[in-house]
Parts: structure tokens; C-alpha cells; sequence
């Protein structure tokens, strides 16, 4: 959100770089997990003053990331409608080839730590919305939705650790048809439709 991001500037001579440089340059610098601002701005080629107009730390690094991964998954005007079971799979997809272009950002997700509220608002709310269009009850979309975002991130943070997976970890295809064949969330006792 270019708006969001650029309030973090500070006045004076605009930064020779865009939230997008900055979200590329991270994506090429291996895994985010060891990468340190400094590393960052020199794979910008631009000094620590450039680079702090959009982000003065780790933190603000990664909810500038992402802010840009939100916008790259929800698309502008695109409504969720009926058809919530292919729009909650084309997000998981995006999410897939966007997370796993940033090795690191889908583990550092899986780890507490405080989100950017604005775009995990915006996310929530579309996954939210894609439930309710489902049919069931606000608190159930509500926990779908945290059933779906915890089943995914962690899917994707395991695939970050190879070493912890050994040679039966499940495709992402089957794993993402598993999860949205149980969603959304019904009351235990309840037959699915």
C-alpha cells in the first residue's frame, strides 16, 4: 500500500529506491532470517539514510514486505462472491509463490511476533468474507480462518526447513485440496452438506 508506506518517509530528498526495489532486494539476499539492514542497503547501493526513510529496523522490514505481499494477494476489485472455495485457493497460491520467493518470511510468520495490523486486517477480512460467503456463522468463519492461515504458514514454513521434513512431506496441491475440503469450520457432530 503506497500510501501506508510512503507515510514512513521522512522529509527532504525523496530515497532513490520504491517499496518494490526494497521487497526485491530482500528477496535476493537468501534468507531474510540473517539478513541485516546494512546487507539491505547495499544490495540497494544506496547509504543507511536512503534505506531508513522507508524502514528503520527489522520490524518495520518486514510489515513493509508485508504490506507488498497483501497487495500482490488480494487484487484490486476482485470480489470473493459465491465461488469462495477457488478464490481461497488462488489466494493459498499466491501466498505459496509469494512467501516462498522471500526464504525466511514464511518462518519468521510462524514465530509470535506483532503483525502489520493494517495488512493482516485486510487479509483477515478477505478470508473472513470468503467463509461467510459460505455460509456459516460469523464465529465459524472467524475460526476458519485461523485454521486455514495457521495450516497454510506453517505448510510454507516447513518447506523454508528442509531438513525437518523428510521425504513424506505432502505436495502443496494435495495438502491445500485436504484443507479446504474440512473448511469451513463446522461445529463437531455436524455432517458437511
Amino acid at each position: 500500500m503506497a500510501s501506508a508506506a510512503g507515510a514512513r518517509r521522512s522529509p527532504g530528498r525523496p530515497a532513490r529506491i520504491s517499496r518494490e526495489q526494497i521487497v526485491e532486494a530482500a528477496s535476493s539476499a537468501g534468507n531474510l532470517d540473517t539478513l541485516t539492514m546494512r546487507e539491505l542497503a547495499g544490495r540497494l547501493n544506496v547509504s543507511h539514510s536512503a534505506l531508513y526513510r522507508w524502514v528503520t529496523n527489522r520490524d518495520e522490514l518486514f510489515d513493509l514486505i508485508g504490506e507488498t505481499l497483501v497487495d500482490r494477494i488480494l487484487r484490486p476489485g476482485e470480489a470473493v462472491g459465491s465461488a469462495w472455495r477457488p478464490w481461497l485457493a488462488r489466494v493459498a497460491w499466491d501466498m505459496h509463490d509469494q512467501f516462498l520467493a522471500l526464504p525466511g518470511y514464511a518462518t519468521h510468520l510462524s514465530r509470535p511476533h506483532p503483525h502489520n495490523a493494517h495488512s493482516a486486517a485486510r487479509l483477515r477480512t478477505a478470508i473472513v468474507t470468503a467463509f461467510l460467503n459460505a455460509g456459516v456463522s460469523e464465529d465459524l468463519a472467524e475460526q476458519s480462518y485461523y485454521i486455514f492461515m495457521t495450516s497454510l504458514v506453517s505448510w510454507l514454513a516447513s518447506q523454508e526447513n528442509p531438513l525437518r521434513l523428510g521425504p513424506s512431506a505432502p505436495r502443496f496441491d494435495l495438502f491445500l485440496d485436504t484443507l479446504l475440503r474440512g473448511l469451513p469450520a463446522r461445529e463437531p457432530g455436524i455432517a458437511r452438506p
